[in-house]
């Protein structure tokens, strides 16, 4: 009952974290389903992995609800979706082949790594500069696979590669990260079956596992996460979202640094 109360609290943070923050939920749900995995005891060489595919399974959800809001109000280039989606759909289904091949320990570094990168680009307030405009279909399929593939090692929906590049080629913010939300679908779907396909026969997985998804992780954290969204929402309207952006960026190097700490 513990860990059940742990997967809806991580559900809840990472809900009102996505709607005060505007970040994706992975870069949050990774590393505490790791401390949780961690103290449930779970076999070390698949904790990661585990993590991973959960994550990409309750982006699923969110993505969902996140990008039909967005549609509602035109903020979604659906061009650049079906641009980017082949790309996005072959390097994340590959990307969770590669994974599936390294060890927790590495990917453990190479996530702290990922949350170095985007805690610098949080606290100092990095954008590309609006430059030029969105490639032919071998660029954007070429984007599309560079983001998929990061996005898969990560458990994550891609917004933080998907709504810079967007800036970078003249997207209005608010298109850039409508479209960024619908890109997260394909992401999560190719994810999700690709981390359950390559964990399906491994011996040795806690029970509850479907492959590399672990399912009361995967139910405690959706359903919780998809309720506390909106509130997140409204507290951005009410709350100094910048300087909360600062103290996230901080607390993302912590628990990165914790996160490598806990495999050595």
């Amino acid at each position: 009952m513990m860990f059940w109360f742990i997967y809806a609290l991580t559900g809840a943070v990472v809900g009102v974290l996505a709607g005060l923050l505007g970040i994706g939920g992975g870069i949050v749900i990774v590393p505490l389903l790791t401390f949780t995995f961690v103290a449930q005891q779970f076999p070390e060489t698949y904790i990661l992995h585990l993590a991973l595919g959960t994550s990409l399974a309750t982006i699923i959800v969110t993505s969902i609800s996140s990008f039909r809001a967005h549609h509602a109000r035109g903020s979604v280039n659906w061009p650049a979706v079906k641009g980017l989606a082949p790309g996005i759909l072959l390097g994340t289904f590959m990307g969770t082949w590669v994974a599936a091949q390294l060890s927790s320990k590495f990917l453990s570094v190479f996530f702290a790594c990922f949350l170095y990168y985007v805690a610098i680009q949080m606290l100092l307030n990095i954008a590309p500069s609006p430059s030029r405009s969105l490639p032919g279909k071998a660029g954007m399929f070429g984007v599309g696979g560079v983001i998929g593939g990061i996005s898969s090692l990560v458990g994550i929906g891609g917004g933080t590669m998907t709504v810079p590049f967007l800036g970078w080629c003249n997207q209005p913010i608010h298109t850039a990260v409508g479209t960024s939300a619908a890109v997260g679908l394909p992401i999560a779907i190719a994810g999700t079956l690709g981390y359950l396909l390559n964990g399906l026969f491994v011996s040795g997985l806690p029970a509850g596992s479907l492959g590399f998804i672990y399912l009361p992780a995967l139910l405690g954290v959706a359903v919780v996460s998809y309720f506390t969204a909106p509130f997140g929402v409204r507290l951005a309207h009410a709350l100094p979202v910048a300087r909360l952006k600062k103290i996230f960026a901080i607390f993302l190097l912590l628990m990165g640094t914790r996160m490598v700490l806990s495999f050595f």
